[in-house]
């Protein structure tokens, strides 16, 4: 080990879409969080085998839910124990690496269970080391307190952050908004930090961009689209859009924006019901997105079939987990194939 940061040391977070070794989640556990955590557990599964049909899956796991899991996931998915505290894989799992020479780390950022919401938090804390060390990956760890939904990369040096979320005085106090980006810089190994506005009113994680904004191509961003005038999201959604409006990414390439509606026709009584599209999954020759049985399902498969051509379309009912305030991104974290 040495002083250098991932990006002096020649690491980088690739884009989602490059190959990946496996995807990585983490089983349901903290019952204050869902309505029904049977439910919420079946669906996890549904996830785990959609993701499963394209590449492994390994899921933590505390001890004593190992065998409930063992009988959903059955033998294709390999569980690993580990005193988890929460289920988001995203957020509380390592934002994985690569160098030119196919070696893989990862970056383990502090968690605080997006500003102290739940407690206690200190099992999700220690998740991304024990991912890191169970994959044989270097460890690069920042006092940065962050959650990978709340960024999003194209794998050439641009980054996609909110400035509702990571300058939040509930993560960073003492951080300013250059001494965020230099961080994220450095242990991303990018170049570009580009600052969307976020969501100040959403609570739960304080407006990730992965419920707002995912790159699907270099220099192709899907954003959550503009709504009339009355919708309660109309604001929001015109801030986000008019920030990427008109600017270019790392590398000096036009960013262009393909809006997607959000499934605003789901029920769901909880306020931090997710009902974002863009909160989907690029695993290895598919997209497993989010069905929750309205007729946005349908236009947002159009849209993801007409920019990920070649890629297999999957929709997963997500009725269980969307009242937990995150859907498939949320639950999902890949590890990068490497050499």
């Amino acid at each position: 080990m040495t002083d250098k940061t991932p990006k002096q040391a020649g690491f980088r977070m690739p884009a989602e879409w490059a190959p990946h070794k496996r995807t990585w989640m983490m089983w349901p556990c903290r019952r204050e969080v869902w309505e029904d955590m049977d439910e919420t557990r079946r669906a996890y599964a549904a996830v785990a085998h959609a993701v499963r049909r394209f590449e492994p899956v390994s899921m933590l796991v505390r001890p004593e839910d190992r065998a409930g899991a063992a009988d959903l996931l059955g033998a294709d998915v390999e569980l690993l124990e580990s005193p988890i505290d929460d289920s988001w894989a995203r957020d509380a799992g390592p934002c994985f690496l690569v160098n030119a020479a196919g070696e893989r780390a990862g970056v383990s950022f502090r968690f605080n269970a997006w500003g102290g919401k739940y407690h206690p938090y200190d099992g999700d804390d220690a998740a991304a080391e024990a991912i890191l060390e169970h994959a044989g990956a270097r460890v690069f760890r920042s006092d940065l307190v962050a959650e990978g939904g709340g960024i999003a990369v194209d794998g050439e040096g641009t980054i996609l952050t909110t400035e509702s979320c990571f300058p939040n005085a509930n993560r960073n106090p003492g951080w300013s908004r250059a001494g965020i980006e230099r961080e994220l810089i450095e242990m991303l190994g990018g170049e570009k930090v580009i600052w969307l506005p976020g969501d100040e009113w959403e609570t739960e994680t304080d407006g990730h961009v992965d419920g707002i904004a995912a790159f699907l191509a270099p220099g192709l961003v899907l954003i959550e689209g503009a709504v009339p005038r009355r919708h309660p999201m109309h604001a929001v959604n015109r801030a986000n859009i008019r920030a990427l409006a008109g600017r270019t990414d790392a590398v000096g390439r036009p960013i262009r924006l393909v809006e997607i509606p959000a499934a605003d026709e789901a029920e769901g009584d909880d306020e931090r019901f997710c009902r974002s599209y863009v909160n989907s999954y690029l695993c290895n020759g598919a997209l497993i997105m989010p069905e929750y049985g309205v007729r946005a399902d349908g236009e947002a498969r159009e849209i993801f079939q007409e920019h990920l051509p070649g890629r297999e379309i999957v929709a997963v009912p997500i009725a269980a987990i969307a009242p937990g305030g995150g859907g498939i991104h949320c639950i999902t974290q890949q590890e990068p194939a490497g050499g």
